[in-house]
Order: structure tokens, then C-alpha cells, then sequence
């Protein structure tokens, strides 16, 4: 039994680390489109860094609310929930369009770009409240 929890663990912890890592990708994206257009402060490897550790820290946080310890006979209050979902929909959408803009060689104008980029820190922050408010109330 003890090998099969160390087993499970190790998986968690893994997929956990999967998760982080494409927040990490998605803030890179979002940062180097909002670096393309040429706003200044936002063209520096700390504003990349940054995105990318929030993207990091929301996505392992924030993906996952559904899951329930044993001891616990309630589920996660809804706003919880809807707040994970909207956030993990929203920050992979906002590194999707990055994305395209970048293969297609979009120059974003400076409104498009920071539209991009709040969405995606909207929902990076709506997935950092979802996940640490589900670890306080279990």
C-alpha cells in the first residue's frame, strides 16, 4: 500500500509540474506578444520572467479544483469553481491568440496588446484565488 501512495504522489506531483510548465509557456507567449508592441517596460527579460512565474504559479494552483479530499463532505463552493474554470479558460485563450499573432507575424496595436495581456492576468489571478481559497476551506 505504501508503494502505491508513493506512486500516486509521484504522479501528482508530476502532473502538477506539467501544469506549471505550460502556465510558464503561456505567460512566455502572452509576454512576447505584449513585447512586440514596443511598449516600454515591457520589452525586458524581468517582465518575461515575471509573466512566466505567474503563469507557473496560477496553472499549479488553479487547474484541478474538482478533486476532493477524502475527509472532506462538502464540495468546493461553486464561485470557486467557476472562478478556476473561467481563469483556466481564459489565460490559455489569451496565450492562443498570442501565439497566432506571433506565427502570423501580427504588429499588434498598443490597446490589442494590452487587452491580451490583462485577459491573461485576469485569468492568472482568477486561478490563483480559486486555488489557494480551495486549499484554506479543506
Amino acid at each position: 500500500m505504501p508503494l502505491r501512495s508513493r506512486s500516486n504522489r509521484f504522479a501528482h506531483v508530476l502532473e502538477r509540474v506539467g501544469l506549471a510548465t505550460a502556465g510558464a509557456s503561456c505567460g512566455l507567449f502572452v509576454a512576447a506578444y505584449v513585447a512586440k508592441s514596443g511598449i516600454q517596460g515591457m520589452m525586458t527579460v524581468g517582465f518575461v520572467l515575471a509573466m512566466m512565474i505567474c503563469g507557473a504559479v496560477g496553472f499549479y494552483l488553479g487547474i484541478d479544483m474538482s478533486g476532493r479530499r477524502d475527509d472532506a463532505s462538502e464540495p468546493l463552493p461553486e464561485k470557486v469553481q467557476i472562478a478556476s474554470s473561467f481563469g483556466t479558460f481564459l489565460a490559455p485563450v489569451a496565450a492562443l491568440i498570442s501565439v497566432v499573432a506571433i506565427v502570423l507575424d501580427l504588429e499588434p496595436p498598443n490597446w490589442v496588446a494590452i487587452l491580451i495581456g490583462l485577459g491573461w492576468l485576469l485569468g492568472v489571478v482568477l486561478q490563483l484565488v480559486a486555488g489557494v481559497t480551495a486549499r484554506i476551506i479543506r
